[in-house]
């Protein structure tokens, strides 16, 4: 440290910051934010801590200077934490005739208050959907419409009675014998399920959206609202997520079938709630995804909140993130036998 220039002793600084942040990120998932709320919000910068690692690695690599050992023992420790944010060798589609697919997507109300300046946004999901073809769907943030049709698909919907009659829904092309919804307390999120039958087996599907901390994605925005209060905020939502897990992983405890979990979190993969409700489950993105697998639209950060669980009895044949701009989600698909 004593050889190191003014600038380069600065640097090493942050450096030692930004990986002791990404140490202790690592504990965040046995950290029940009832406990702890504010240490949860950690999580939200994972990502960004990861970059910022990798660079600081990089750039004493560059310089030829012994300090990238702590970047990269930090990094290598949470290695896991790397191929969850991004996978280098995503796997092509296996095809097999037992495939069937599930796709799990935010619709934001199909653009009901006109957040996109597109007026074509409900039709161009349908569009969408109806090429991609899958199996079973998982909506949330969806919106009962006369205008949203699909042929072949029976559904289960679940929607508040207010103007705006939204919330969510499952459309299967298997028949649904059973469906049903978990209630969330003092919130308009919730969850819910349907049984579909597949050939001899029966299958549950759960749709989950638990609670937003309805963060702007406007920097504009953020900078009206302290940093402290910020912080508060999305740690009060953090326990009540995990007060919803619980609800639904009680309701899971009880079902005698193999369980798919489809939803949007409001919350990154490094968390205690994803943590939680992954348990023994499979991540299909982890198994078979590519690239970032972002998401969420929030400015240049890569958020993964969205999510395919599925059993283990089940083989990941395939992953597929969508790049398109209809909602400020990106819609998500798993190739699954």
């Amino acid at each position: 440290m004593r050889k190191l220039k003014f600038i380069n002793k600065i640097i090493f600084f942050v450096n030692s910051l930004a990986a002791f942040l990404l140490l202790v990120s690592y504990i965040l998932p046995y950290i029940p934010p009832k406990s702890f709320s504010l240490l949860s919000v950690l999580s939200l910068a994972v990502p960004v801590l990861i970059v910022l690692n990798i660079l600081f690695f990089l750039y004493w690599l560059l310089n030829a200077k012994k300090q990238l050992l702590l970047s990269l023992f930090v990094l290598l420790i949470g290695f896991s934490y790397i191929t969850s944010i991004y996978k280098f060798t995503g796997s092509k589609t296996v095809d097999d005739a037992s495939n069937f697919s599930v796709m799990n997507y935010n619709v934001r109300l199909f653009n009901l208050f006109e957040w996109l300046p597109s007026k074509t946004v409900e039709t161009d999901i349908l569009k969408f959907i109806k090429s991609e073809n899958p199996t079973i769907i998982s909506f949330q943030e969806y919106r009962k419409s006369d205008d949203f049709k699909l042929k072949g698909y029976e559904k289960f919907e679940s929607v508040s009675d207010g103007k705006v009659k939204s919330g969510q829904a499952i459309f299967s092309k298997y028949p649904i014998i059973n469906s049903g919804s978990i209630a969330f307390p003092n919130t308009s999120n919730n969850a819910i399920f349907v049984d579909v039958v597949r050939q001899k087996d029966t299958i549950r599907i759960y749709n989950l959206h638990l609670q937003s901390s309805k963060i702007s994605t406007e920097v504009s925005e953020l900078k009206k609202e302290s940093s402290e209060k910020l912080t508060r905020r999305i740690g009060e939502v953090f326990q009540m997520q995990q007060f919803q897990a619980e609800l639904v992983l009680a309701h899971k405890a009880k079902c005698p079938y193999k369980s798919i979990i489809t939803g949007d979190f409001n919350n990154t993969a490094y968390s205690y709630v994803y943590d939680k409700i992954k348990g023994d489950l499979k991540d299909a993105f982890e198994l078979a995804g590519n690239g970032f697998g972002k998401t969420f639209d929030f400015n240049i950060i890569p958020l993964r909140i969205d999510f395919i669980l599925v059993d283990e009895s089940f083989t990941v044949n395939g992953f597929k993130n969508y790049d398109i701009k209809l909602s400020d989600h990106y819609p998500i698909k798993a190739v699954l036998k």
